[in-house]
């Protein structure tokens, strides 16, 4: 479909669901990425213009069955949307779902939200002075948004895939396997993950993916929006806070929560916010587990790479001893 074409469906789109005329102006792609293509753009509304994202799913590369689709499930389009939707409702600082697409538009599946200003870059935001005052308040504002996400309803959900602990590191066995992967620190990892996977936690709605770089961040306030809820499930929510304290995901920054925060900062805000009492063990598990499946991530990216022929996976497979090495320290104790 051409740009003339993609543009003329989605105003008509915009006209019929958001308010007429729907004239659009400005549109750019942003992403084009494995799971979801992104458009910013602006409209006409009424006498008024309004800024828009619209996110649609990217179609597969191959017509050939994936044998690892299953390991890390993601929810349709549909399904994205119904999420943030409910997360809203829940006072969490998730995209605004404006419209949602029908077969009829002709744009294939997918949503439109609204736009949100600011900086989205790990490194700028955990690095630069201008982001010194937003620095200062997130790690507050995560324990907040965790808390809130963890109570939003399964009920309203009941299409959130669900794997405990114990599966998810047995399905990052499989991918291991499938690759024929046999390294030391990548064993090491999977044998302590599977020895020390908590058992029977509780489980609520968990984000999947919240981490620096998936915030929409102001130099003054500090977490404006929450991307990236494609792989929102159902599980254990000390999950989402380990996550957030990965290494990787610190971008430079000094801090063990997202590059900027304390770890008991965070989870002295979570239950202030109205999180359930948090378990440091069991986040420390999900910190260290995360360590683990984000080197087996590097592996598959870098394998996609491989046979895709991209530069910027490949790089990011060789970077599969970070992780490992972040692991490795955790579980020893050095980790600040």
């Amino acid at each position: 479909m051409s740009d003339t074409d993609f543009a003329s469906r989605l105003g008509e789109v915009v006209a019929r669901r958001i308010g007429a005329p729907g004239t659009i102006y400005g549109l750019q792609r942003l992403t084009g990425g494995a799971n979801k293509t992104t458009w910013s753009f602006d409209a006409e509304i009424g006498n008024r213009r309004e800024e828009f994202i619209v996110q649609l799913s990217s179609a597969g590369a191959t017509d050939q069955p994936n044998p690892l689709a299953d390991i890390s499930p993601h929810i349709t389009g549909d399904q994205d949307a119904l999420v943030m939707i409910a997360a809203v409702r829940a006072g969490v600082p998730a995209p605004r779902v404006r419209a949602i697409l029908e077969p009829s538009d002709g744009l294939g599946p997918g949503y439109v939200t609204e736009r949100v200003a600011g900086e989205t870059l790990g490194p700028k935001i955990v690095r630069e002075e201008k982001y010194a005052r937003a620095r200062s308040m997130m790690t507050a504002q995560c324990g907040a948004i965790l808390a809130a996400i963890h109570r939003i309803d399964l009920a309203e959900l009941s299409f959130l895939p669900y794997q405990d602990a114990a599966q998810l590191v047995a399905a990052q066995y499989r991918v291991a396997d499938y690759y024929g992967l046999r390294h030391p620190a990548v064993e090491l990892g999977l044998k302590w993950s599977a020895e020390n996977a908590p058992k029977n936690p509780r489980r609520t709605v968990v984000h999947g993916d919240f981490r620096t770089g998936n915030f929409i961040v102001g130099e003054s306030d500090g977490i404006r929006l929450l991307l990236d809820w494609e792989i929102a499930q159902s599980g254990d929510p000390m999950q989402d806070l380990g996550w957030v304290c990965v290494k990787t995901w610190r971008f430079g920054g000094r801090g063990p929560v997202g590059g900027f925060g304390k770890r008991e900062d965070l989870f002295a805000a979570y239950e202030k916010a109205g999180g359930a009492r948090v378990d440091p063990r069991a986040v420390r598990f999900w910190e260290a587990f995360g360590c683990v499946k984000w080197a087996i991530g590097c592996l598959r990216m870098g394998m996609r790479g491989i046979e895709e022929t991209g530069i910027e996976r490949c790089a990011i497979g060789r970077r599969i001893e970070e992780p490992l090495w972040d692991f490795l320290t955790l579980i020893d104790g050095r980790d600040e």
